[in-house]
Parts: structure tokens; C-alpha cells; sequence
């Protein structure tokens, strides 16, 4: 594994490795707020992603539940004991209200049988992909982004 993998998985370990391999969140003020079997919360503060209405900017919207995703991919990575890559393939999220306050993004673990077959198609072929989703949160029991994404892992 490279320098900047993180040997635990500690939400303070895997903040580091994302700000230090992706800048923007850094200027996100990105933070892994929880981490663990179930799943992965990325958050940020509005101020840092504000627009000229006073609401979350779409593009933070959108960023952040693509972070989350990736973070979560490359964490099952990780687990596996794969030193790979994780690119997004496809995106799209649907914008159901704006978020007038910190933004927070949820990605739930897909099932063990995907995860296996996933693992089991990287060692395979050197590549898989895998379809997942993330929201950000808004008014509770509705999220405020619903997004979807299609994400390969290279090794």
C-alpha cells in the first residue's frame, strides 16, 4: 500500500488520506464524521460551501455524496487488502430541497454478497464496478440530494 494509506480506518485516518489525496476537501472543510460496518458520514460545514442565496451550492451537493461513495468504495478496497484505484464512472443526483445548514452525506455498505462478488472481480479481472447510492440529508426523513453513481476499481 502506498505511504498515504492510512494502516486503520479511524474516521481521523481516513479524513487524512482524503484531504491529502484530494485537495477540494480540504476546501470543503470535509469531515469524516463516522465510519464503521454499516456505514460512512462525510460532512462539511455550510460557510464553506455556500451560495449567493445562503444555501448549499449545488456543485458541494453533488460533491459530497460523490466523496462519500468514493471514500466507501475505496474503504471495502482497503478492507480487502487491495491496493487499487477508484474512479467514479457515472453520476447523477436529484436535488430535492436546499440544505441551509451543514451538510452531511450517508453511504450505506452494500450487502456482503456484493461486496464479495465485487472483491471477487477485481482480483479476477483486474477492474469491477459497482453501482451505489448516498443521500445528503435534509428535513428528517427526507433528504434534501439522492444520489447515484456507477464507481470502477483498477489495480
Amino acid at each position: 500500500m502506498s505511504d498515504l494509506v492510512p494502516e486503520s480506518l479511524s474516521p481521523t485516518e481516513l479524513e487524512k488520506f482524503l484531504h491529502a489525496k484530494i485537495p477540494l476537501t480540504q476546501a470543503m472543510g470535509l469531515h469524516v464524521a463516522e465510519s464503521n460496518a454499516r456505514r460512512l458520514v462525510l460532512e462539511a460545514p455550510l460557510d464553506k460551501n455556500v451560495n449567493h442565496l445562503g444555501t448549499a451550492f449545488g456543485g458541494s451537493l453533488h460533491a459530497l455524496p460523490t466523496l462519500a461513495c468514493y471514500a466507501g468504495i475505496w474503504t471495502l478496497l482497503h478492507e480487502a487488502g487491495i491496493d487499487g484505484h477508484v474512479v467514479v464512472k457515472r453520476s447523477q443526483a436529484f436535488y430535492r430541497s436546499p440544505v441551509k445548514g451543514r451538510l452531511r452525506a450517508v453511504w450505506e455498505r452494500p450487502t456482503p454478497e456484493i461486496v464479495k462478488t465485487f472483491v471477487q472481480d477485481l482480483q479476477r479481472h483486474k477492474k469491477a464496478r459497482m453501482d451505489v447510492t448516498a443521500l445528503v440529508e435534509g428535513t428528517p426523513g427526507k433528504p434534501a440530494v439522492e444520489f447515484t453513481g456507477t464507481f470502477v476499481a483498477l489495480v
